[in-house]
């Protein structure tokens, strides 16, 4: 309590605190959410892409007491969900978090109606898809464990059009040789992301390989249906500039 005859000075120094506890926090002039209500909002919105956005904020508090409230979420049915919880865990230096999403990796159970397919349902497919958004939230958190996880998947036909992406943002160098052998992959698509990965890892030494793509004139699926050459022409004229 601060009374009459406080020390002026120490009294403001107790409302100036006071007042802060009292208002909600600014960064970079935003409105920090409260943890509680981003919980709120992670568990009440099962999309998974807008759910993810959510994770995303909370990890940015940098409050392992959310954890508490999302535990369950870990053995979540829907695996969209649970690779979300286990992002934030996982962010937020919880070991459990990196376990489950690899975990999603090798699961080929059954399992319900889940998110991230388009058109019919099945089974198979939507292992698919839980195992490929798995991969992509290794990428999300840029974690260098789980390179061993990931490279091996480059020749998984079921998920390996995202592993190339998840390496890059990663950024570890030890993933430039399986990328640079993924440039000979029979696929005109696996090339050009294993391009595109080279690129963001500034691998120089994979300017041989890809002067050797300049005359591919095979077309790619994504991406304006380019060729792989002109995706290696682009990546040369990037990495050829960058400093030894």
């Amino acid at each position: 309590m601060i009374g009459r005859n406080s020390n002026p000075v120490f009294s403001r120094l107790i409302l100036s605190w006071f007042l802060f506890l009292s208002t909600p926090a600014f960064v970079n002039g935003q409105k920090v959410e409260l943890a509680t209500d981003l919980v709120e909002q992670f568990k009440n919105n099962r999309v998974f892409w807008q759910q993810f956005k959510i994770a995303q904020k909370l990890v940015n508090l940098h409050d392992t007491a959310v954890l508490k409230q999302l535990n369950s979420y870990l053995n979540d049915d829907d695996r969209h969900v649970r690779g979300n919880a286990a992002f934030v865990f996982a962010a937020l230096g919880d070991d459990r978090g990196f376990e489950v999403i690899g975990d999603i990796l090798k699961d080929r159970s059954n399992r319900p109606v889940g998110q991230g397919r388009a058109g019919g349902w099945s089974t198979v497919a939507q292992i698919t898809s839980d195992r490929y958004y798995a991969a992509h939230l290794f990428g999300d958190l840029k974690d260098a464990r789980a390179v061993p996880i990931l490279i091996p998947l480059l020749k998984d036909r079921d998920v390996n059009w995202i592993v190339p992406w998840s390496l890059g943002e990663i950024g570890d160098k030890s993933t430039v040789p399986p990328l640079i052998e993924t440039l000979s992959d029979q696929s005109p698509d696996m090339r050009v992301l294993a391009i595109y990965a080279l690129e963001k890892l500034k691998a120089k030494q994979a300017l041989p390989q890809l002067h050797l793509l300049v005359n591919d004139d095979e077309k790619i699926h994504f991406d304006g249906l380019g060729t792989v050459a002109e995706a290696a022409k682009a990546a040369i004229a990037k990495l050829s500039v960058i400093p030894e």
